[in-house]
This record gives C-alpha cells, sequence and structure tokens, in this order.
C-alpha cells in the first residue's frame, strides 16, 4: 500500500462535523467545493470567506512534485531546518524523458543522461520521507489518480494539471515549488477564496464524443483566461455517467482555462475506480459519508443561487471538438473544423497524431483508440500519418500489453513512447524535413501554445480526443470528418469508420510486475545528499537578499512583453528542462521567448547602458553586474501555463525587482511574491502604452507598502519628461513580509531556526 489509509480515515471521521459547521457558518446549502474547502482550513474561523477577494489559509493533505520542478522545491525544502516532510508526499520522474525513438531506448537513455539528478532526487526523498515513483513508473497526474486522489481530499502539486485529480472528487491545486515547501514544512498554504463556476451536464454521450470534448467545449466558452480564480464544479446527471477517469481528463483540461481547480462530486464511477486500483477500503469510507461528498440537494435543484456562473451543456447533442492551433481554447466542432481548416489556409496533411500523456492515457482512452486501429487492419486502411502513444503510467501500459491492445498499435505502425510526458512538454526529438516549413499535427494532449510540443513556430499543433486524433491518423488529412465521410482502402473501395468502442475499466482488472515506486527510509537522519559543487545540473541555493528598506530608484526596463507571454514564453521547458535544478544555468533562458513590444523580436532588447541590442538573460546581467535592478512590463495574463516557478526565481535570481503587467495568471503571481518579487498590475492599463524603451523606472510608496494600497511608478522618459501613475497589487500582510525579508523561505528558516531554541 503506498497511499496513507490513517491519513485519510482522520479526514473522513472529521469530515461531517466540519460540513454541518460550515452550513451553519455560511446559513445556505453547500456546494461540493465549499465542504472541501472549509473542511481544509488551516484554522477554524467564525466569518465566512469572500470569494475572489478573501485570502485564506488552508491545510492541504498532500503535497505531489514532478521531477522538473521538485529540484527547485527540495533544494528549497532542505535550507527549511525540518527532518522529515509535515505531510504525505512524492516525487515523480516523467518530465526528463526526452521521445526520440521509443520507449526502451528512450528511457535507458534518460536514466544515463539524468542519473545525476535521479540520484539526488532518490536520495533526498529517501532522507525526508518522501515517496518516490522511478523514470518509466508513469506521469505524475496519472500516477497520482491511481494511487492518491480521493473524494474530499484537498491536494496541491508542482505542476499545473495537478487538478486532475479532480477526477475522483479531490480539490487539487497546481502550485509553484514554495507552496509546496510551505506545506511540506508544516505551515499553512494560502489561497484567495476561489469563486465558483459551474458546469451542469445533462443527458449521456454516445458515439464519437467523449469526456475531452467536454473540456474543449467549455475552453471555447470561457476561454485560456475565464476560469481564473474559480473552481469549476461539475454537476448533473450527465456528470455522473462519465467515467471517473473521463472526469480526470476534464479536471485536467479546467488549466487550460486558468481554473484553480475543477471537481466532480463523488459517485459509483468514482467507486468502480477506487476499487479497481486497489483502493476498496478508500471506497467504503467514501460510501459512509457519501452526503458529505455531493453538494446539497438543493444546489442541484437552483445552481445559479450558489455558483458566481452557470454553464449548461447537453450530452446528447454535444458534438466531437478539435481546439486550435497556437491556442486551446479556440475551439470547433467536428462539423465546421473543415470549414476552418480551409478557410483560414491550415495545412490540410496531418503529419503526426500523437495519442496518451496525462490527459488522456487511461485504459478506456487506449481502447476506444486501439477500436480505431483495429478497424484500420480490418478495413484494409492505412495509418496514413505518423501515430504516437503514450502510456500514463506503467499500471495501464501494463495492461494494455497484456490485453493486445499495443499490438494492435503495432501493427498499424504506431510507436510506443515511454511513460512520460514527451512530446506533450516539447520532450521530443522531432523528425521533419525542414523545420520552417508550415505543418500539421493533433494531439490528446493538453496545450498546443506555439513551440509546446516540437519546438517549432511553424508547427500548428490542435488538440482532440483520441479517438478523433486516431480518426484523423488514419486519415492523413485534417479536413476528414470520421463521423460523415468515406476513405478509400487498399482495394479502392470506400469505407467508412464505425463509432469507436471500448471499455471504462478492464474486464480483468489491472495488472503490473513492477510499478516502479520507492518506499522512504524510515529513520532517513543518515542518508546523504550529495550535490556535486561543480555540476552544471544542480547548484545548491543562497538565500535571496531582504529588501533595502527604501523605495526602488533608477531601475531600467528589461522587456516591454507584446501580448502572449507564458511560463513557456519566461523559462522554456524542451532541452532547458535539464538545468531545473541549477538556478545560475536555466537563468539563460529568462524571457527568450517573449516577444519586445519594440522591435516584434524574441531574446533581443536593448542595453539602457551601451545603447546596443543583445539577448535577454545577458542584458540582464550586464545590470546586475553594474548594481541596476530592472523591471518587466507585460501584458494580459502573463504567466499562465505551466505552474514553473522557475519563471520567477530567474528573474529574481538576476536583479528584475518588479514585473508589472496589465493582469497575471495566478499560479505566477503567487511564485513571484513567495520569491520576495513585486508584482504590480496597471490601476489603468493603457498605461501600459506610456512604457519607453530607454526610460528610467522609479516605484515609489514601498516604506508604506499595506494590503490594498497602491504604489506609484514614475517613469524617466529619454527627452527628459515624466510620467506617474498609479499601480496595483494584492500582497497581503504576510506576502509583504515575504517581500520585506527577501523571499517566504527566508522568513520560514527564521521560524525553523526560532523554534529549534
Amino acid at each position: 500500500m503506498v497511499f496513507d489509509i490513517d491519513m485519510i480515515k482522520r479526514v473522513y471521521a472529521a469530515l461531517p462535523g466540519k460540513v454541518e459547521a460550515t452550513r451553519q457558518l455560511l446559513g445556505r446549502p453547500l456546494t461540493l467545493a465549499e465542504k472541501i474547502l472549509y473542511a481544509h482550513l488551516y484554522a477554524p474561523t467564525t466569518t465566512p470567506f469572500e470569494r475572489g477577494k478573501s485570502y485564506v489559509e488552508f491545510a492541504p493533505d498532500r503535497v505531489a512534485m514532478q521531477d522538473a520542478t521538485a529540484q527547485m522545491a527540495l533544494l528549497q525544502f532542505m535550507t527549511a531546518g525540518r527532518e522529515k516532510v509535515a505531510v504525505p508526499s512524492t516525487v515523480h520522474c516523467d518530465h526528463l524523458i526526452q521521445a526520440k525513438v521509443g520507449a526502451t531506448q528512450d528511457l535507458a537513455a534518460a536514466v544515463d543522461t539524468n542519473k545525476e539528478v535521479y540520484d539526488f532526487l532518490s536520495s533526498i526523498s529517501d532522507k525526508y520521507g518522501i515517496g518516490f515513483w522511478k523514470p518509466g513508473a508513469g506521469i505524475i497526474h496519472q500516477v497520482v489518480l491511481e494511487n492518491y486522489a480521493f473524494p474530499g481530499g484537498m491536494m496541491i502539486g508542482t505542476d499545473s494539471h495537478t487538478p486532475n485529480a479532480g477526477g475522483l472528487g479531490m480539490l487539487a491545486i497546481g502550485v509553484g515549488g514554495a507552496d509546496a515547501v510551505d506545506v511540506m514544512a508544516g505551515l499553512p498554504w494560502e489561497l484567495k477564496m476561489p469563486k465558483l463556476i459551474g458546469v451542469k451536464l445533462t443527458g449521456k454521450m454516445s458515439g464519437w464524443t467523449s469526456a475531452k470534448d467536454v473540456i474543449l467545449k467549455v475552453a471555447g466558452i470561457l476561454t485560456v483566461k475565464g476560469g481564473t480564480g474559480a473552481i469549476v464544479e461539475y454537476f448533473g446527471e450527465g456528470a455522473d455517467s462519465l467515467s471517473a477517469t473521463g472526469k480526470g481528463t476534464i479536471c485536467n483540461m479546467g488549466a487550460e482555462i486558468g481554473a484553480t481547480c475543477s471537481v466532480f462530486a463523488y459517485d459509483s464511477k468514482m467507486a468502480d475506480y477506487l476499487k479497481v486500483t486497489s483502493r476498496a477500503e478508500v471506497a467504503a469510507l467514501a460510501d459512509a459519508v457519501k452526503d458529505h461528498l455531493r453538494p446539497d440537494a438543493e444546489v442541484y435543484a437552483d445552481p445559479k443561487k450558489y455558483f458566481d456562473e452557470v454553464i449548461e451543456i447537453d450530452l446528447n447533442t454535444l458534438e466531437p471538438h478539435v481546439n486550435g492551433p497556437f491556442t486551446p481554447d479556440l475551439a470547433w466542432p467536428i462539423s465546421k473544423f473543415a470549414q476552418a481548416i480551409k478557410e483560414n489556409n491550415w495545412p490540410e496533411k496531418l503529419e503526426v497524431a500523437l495519442i496518451g500523456s496525462c490527459t488522456n492515457s487511461s485504459y478506456e482512452d487506449i481502447s476506444r483508440s486501439a477500436s480505431l486501429a483495429k478497424q484500420a487492419i480490418d478495413k484494409q486502411l492505412d495509418m496514413k500519418s505518423e501515430f504516437t502513444i503514450t502510456p500514463g503510467s506503467e499500471l495501464v501500459r501494463y495492461t494494455i500489453e497484456r490485453d493486445g491492445l499495443l499490438a494492435t498499435f503495432d501493427q498499424v505502425g504506431g510507436v510506443v513512447l515511454a511513460n512520460a510526458c514527451g512530446p506533450c512538454i516539447g520532450q521530443w526529438a522531432r523528425h521533419i524535413d525542414d523545420p520552417n516549413r508550415k505543418n500539421s499535427i493533433i494531439t490528446s494532449f493538453n496545450r498546443n501554445f506555439a513551440k509546446r510540443n516540437d519546438g517549432l513556430a511553424s508547427t500548428h499543433a490542435f488538440v482532440a480526443s483520441p479517438e478523433i486524433v486516431t480518426a484523423l491518423a488514419i486519415a492523413g488529412d485534417l479536413t476528414f470528418n470520421p463521423l460523415t465521410d468515406t476513405l478509400k482502402n487498399k482495394n479502392g473501395e470506400d469505407v467508412k469508420l464505425d463509432e469507436p468502442t471500448g471499455f471504462e475499466l478492464p474486464v480483468k482488472g489491472f495488472a503490473v510486475d513492477d510499478a516502479g515506486y520507492q518506499a522512504p527510509a524510515e529513520d532517513g537522519s543518515k542518508v546523504q545528499v550529495i550535490v556535486s559543487p561543480t555540476s552544471d545540473r544542480l547548484q545548491l541555493l543562497d538565500a535571496f537578499a531582504a529588501w533595502e528598506g527604501t523605495d526602488l530608484k533608477g531601475l531600467k526596463l528589461l522587456i516591454k512583453a507584446k501580448g502572449k507571454c507564458t511560463t513557456d514564453h519566461i523559462s522554456m521547458a524542451g532541452p532547458w528542462l535539464k538545468y531545473r535544478g541549477h538556478l545560475d544555468n536555466i537563468s539563460n533562458n529568462m524571457l527568450i521567448g517573449a516577444v519586445n513590444a519594440f522591435n516584434d523580436k524574441t531574446d533581443t532588447v536593448k542595453n539602457s547602458l551601451t545603447g546596443e541590442y543583445g539577448a535577454v538573460p545577458a542584458t540582464m546581467r550586464a545590470y546586475k553586474a553594474a548594481g541596476v535592478g530592472a523591471v518587466v512590463v507585460g501584458d494580459e495574463n502573463y504567466g499562465e501555463g505551466s505552474s514553473r516557478e522557475h519563471a520567477a526565481m530567474e528573474p529574481r535570481h538576476l536583479g528584475v525587482r518588479a514585473i508589472l503587467v496589465k493582469s497575471f495568471a495566478r499560479i505566477h503571481e503567487t511564485n513571484l511574491k513567495k520569491q520576495g518579487m513585486l508584482g504590480l498590475t496597471f490601476a489603468n492599463k493603457e498605461d501600459y502604452d506610456k512604457i519607453q524603451e530607454d526610460d528610467s523606472i522609479d516605484i515609489l510608496g514601498l516604506t508604506t507598502f499595506a494590503p490594498g494600497k497602491q504604489l506609484s511608478v514614475v517613469l524617466h522618459h529619454k527627452d527628459g519628461s515624466t510620467d506617474e501613475f498609479a499601480v496595483n497589487h494584492t500582497y497581503n500582510e504576510q506576502q509583504i513580509e515575504w517581500f520585506k525579508a527577501g523571499g517566504a523561505l527566508n522568513v520560514i528558516r527564521a521560524e525553523a531556526a526560532k523554534n529549534k531554541k
């Protein structure tokens, strides 16, 4: 047993009393999200929290970290002064395996290439009581769903798709590594009380439609930032009809609408999944408190009264969708997709089709996709596109091999990749004749930003269900509609694909030889964590400097970013993943993907000290060497995407003092605060236009820095004129202390030292 059953028993024992106390506190029926949120308060309250405004301290039940972000999180935890983590925690080695040839060769290459990092993560996990999932064990979110997620729990994870666990009724929230350090150190985790978006699902899916199409439809409605600051709660008879893994797919991609997390109510589908994944005891415990793991009946009856926004989707009429390119919220029903391809002059030829990933690698997904591959064999159809399969875990991979599904994929030329993130996060050695040639790929992944999968700006990436991806791979043509169109087979006959079929759960149950889990040492006090001082992949951390106690004056403008600036633009993945444990080395990718508003180029900014143009990191290093701070200016939803805190740590390390933008993505704003940075927003968004390339910038009001009190920015232009305007912030008292101390970790370290005396 790898999960902590005693912890789950404690949660369920306390749940009825906490739910009733919350009902009395709020004086009304409760949504599921409210039940779980208030049940996980760090300390009791006699005052209701205001959605979207109140900062609340929570006590999550567990922490999960993927290997790319765990390195920095655990390097920070090493300095926190604790002998063991305060809550159950795990590390999952899934991000550093590059997809190149196939599963066996790629995994072997990764184990060799990343040995130093894996040894570090294994030993530090052993020392501090952390469960360790070895490379090849699977993708963090799939492994969590199979082993750790439980209805009514709360988890934080250092990956933006942590909400996948909402498929089992858990509030699972993506955070930066510094947040994970707080919780592992026994401190509260802070979050602004989310607003609530209710999605009522009616009817029942059939035919080509899958759970993936629900979230693709929702993304089209809400856009990439429509869920920001909100929990999305799915309910209705349509929600109960979905498999647990289908629910997980929907919750996983809630990250693409900016949602804090997404969640479904506990039902028989979740109980079935818990039982088949060797957690019958958890299902029995959940059944005993089932009413507390679902919203109150009055919420179902009148949802608009209890949610800030309500969306209704009829599963009976929902079409399969294809979203993209370049953004996951550009939603096309399959009946309109071919027309969109032609009208926008997107490449019709499909070059690569990829299924799997943390979003869609369940047994149900793979079996439905395999049914189409079997049809291709039986109907004498060739697979026209390259086709890859990424199992989400060794449990899934072993089971689908046992049941013959991998053999079916092999017959149509499919290539099985390692149980890892691979192409979904840019860990893909793409084979293409001309990297500048416009081309199209389609995936069952979650994100499709430019360069996301293969690093090529010329690649048009689309997102769909595994079923649609497989059908289009057979056709090799994005204008093909499998619901209505026919294909020519090897005999010249017109044939039509039948609707996909599959199984929610394996008929013979799951099986695995070695799931890839390493339990931590009972006593880690003698375990040595070794980091070589000459390593270019791992680097022990030095504390960031405390605030000087004065206003910040004479700052230079590093870059005025134009348009979309995600964490992929701020701190790219792909080849840079190997430096996730070395802050100085990875800082050489800082903002190299951001578009400079003054020349529409990437990684080319003006050095105000020399007047010459150069790379963003090199320019910032020149400022740092000269003892000059800098400001980064950005557009809307700055920092959307991955939870990677490197996007906050790199500017801090190189001497950026403030990030000033029109609006922030939630996780990134928190990450900036944790690192002692100033994250500011324009009070008047039009003031963005006042920023000039050669400006010298002052930030005033810091000596009286207080919650809710605006600061001032003064721009000193090259011609001698000035502009002054107000800027907003969302810092509370504790976060202001982080800023003053030079970062949250400095505060944690000081408190730990004080407690030891």
